[in-house]
């Protein structure tokens, strides 16, 4: 069967990571996204280089690794919205399309007569999501919002990295893009849920997706930590601010993660690791107690697993039922058996004539399968298709072409 949201068109006007990844999420789930980008230059992110996708005779191309990332499945547009003709044809296909996605500043896409409320006179139905750094609204709507700077205004940098006592201690962004890619994912939800409502009610809405709001929603339970205690949370590493032991631990050769999240966890792992006499010590029996001697308790299970190699340990505590994992860079992350089993790994057919490999989406539906129809496009690769489907001849397009317009 088709995706669950293959009745719906997205015109898709934004670029590098927050706003794509939630227009890439649409075209998973089977939804037609035409992405508008400026001609000759395309989404920013196209520039994000090195390393570069290669085309089928092994040379680098002009696209990214980064841009290959977020834009599977959709369709490009050139199109340049500052010029009259270009705000013309951006509204004809708004007014087609169910839901729009940009993320350009406050206030700019209203300058080219494409602002919410200039697309909702011509198409009520439209759902139209904004995703900025700071919002709509507030004294900070107006500056620019990058997912560095936002994870340090946020809070994540704060519990994030090694204590400042600690040799290489300080805060620390996380390793991906987080604040953009969970921004992405909360629109994902937003559109659906406004989908949703338009069916009750045959109207569209503006959502309003903010950077460091999303951010802030991430931080989950440190915020309800900060709300009971009215201190803010520390960075403490690889710890767990609740629950131990819940934190890696070298090994004879590498490093293994142990993760009991309860009392029960904390007993099989101690009988299986033959130290049983940890889980009976008054110190260390309750999950309280251990978050209260972490100290302690962690130098103790340290000299308890400086005895056996990563494998080893995988392989008994596997054995014994107890939460574990070894910590994988992403080569051996695709060797993983479960990895291969799930097919995370996907191969499309890109227009250079290369096949490329990309990550499947993590959403698996019994009735509904996700789709995985078009690699990321060239720039411009499907300008031409789309403006006849808006009923432009070839003389038009090859007039609008000549004029820069596309």
């Amino acid at each position: 069967m088709a995706g669950p949201l293959s009745h719906i068109k997205v015109l898709d006007l934004s670029r590098v990571l927050a706003a794509p990844w939630a227009s890439q999420n649409l075209a998973d789930l089977g939804a037609e996204v035409v992405k508008v980008e400026r001609p000759g230059v395309g989404d920013d992110s196209r520039a994000f280089g090195p390393p570069w996708m290669k085309d089928a005779q092994g040379r680098e191309t002009k696209d990214s690794a980064y841009f290959t990332s977020a834009n599977r499945g959709k369709k490009s547009v050139t199109l340049n919205i500052a010029v009259p003709e270009g705000q013309a044809i951006a509204r004809e296909l708004a007014k087609k399309s169910d839901v729009l996605i940009e993320n350009y500043k406050f206030g700019d896409l209203a300058r080219y007569g494409l602002g919410y409320e200039d697309l909702k006179a011509l198409n009520p139905a439209l759902i139209y999501c904004s995703v900025t750094g700071f919002g709509h609204t507030g004294p900070y709507r107006e500056r620019p919002g990058y997912d560095f700077m936002i994870q340090g205004m946020g809070g994540m940098m704060s519990v994030t990295g090694e204590p400042d006592s600690v040799p290489g201690g300080g805060p620390q962004r996380a390793g991906v893009p987080i604040a953009d890619i969970i921004t992405g994912m909360y629109a994902s939800i937003a559109i659906c849920a406004a989908l949703a409502g338009r069916e009750r009610t045959g109207r569209g809405q503006h959502l309003d997706l903010a950077l460091l709001d999303s951010q802030i929603a991430l931080l989950a339970y440190q915020n309800t930590n900060y709300f009971a205690t009215g201190v803010p949370p520390k960075r403490i590493g690889n710890l767990h601010p609740n629950i131990v032991p819940y934190q890696p631990f070298r090994t004879r050769d590498g490093d293994v993660i142990l993760a009991c999240g309860n009392d029960n966890l904390f007993r099989k792992f101690c009988e299986a690791a033959d130290c049983g006499g940890l889980a009976v010590d008054p110190r260390f029996a309750t999950n309280g107690k251990r978050v209260e001697n972490r100290a302690e308790l962690t130098r103790l299970l340290q000299e308890v697993f400086s005895k056996r190699t990563t494998a080893q340990w995988v392989a008994l505590l596997e054995a014994a039922g107890v939460p574990n994992g070894p910590i994988n860079n992403i080569a051996q992350v695709f060797a993983e058996p479960q990895v291969k089993a799930r097919g995370v790994r996907v191969e499309l057919q890109h227009a250079s004539g290369v096949t490329l490999p990309l990550v499947a989406s993590p959403m698996r539906f019994s009735e509904t399968p996700v789709e995985y129809r078009l690699a990321p496009p060239a720039l411009g690769q499907h300008t031409e298709e789309v403006l006849r489907g808006l009923g432009k001849s070839d003389a038009e397009i090859a007039r609008l072409r000549g004029a820069g317009v596309i």
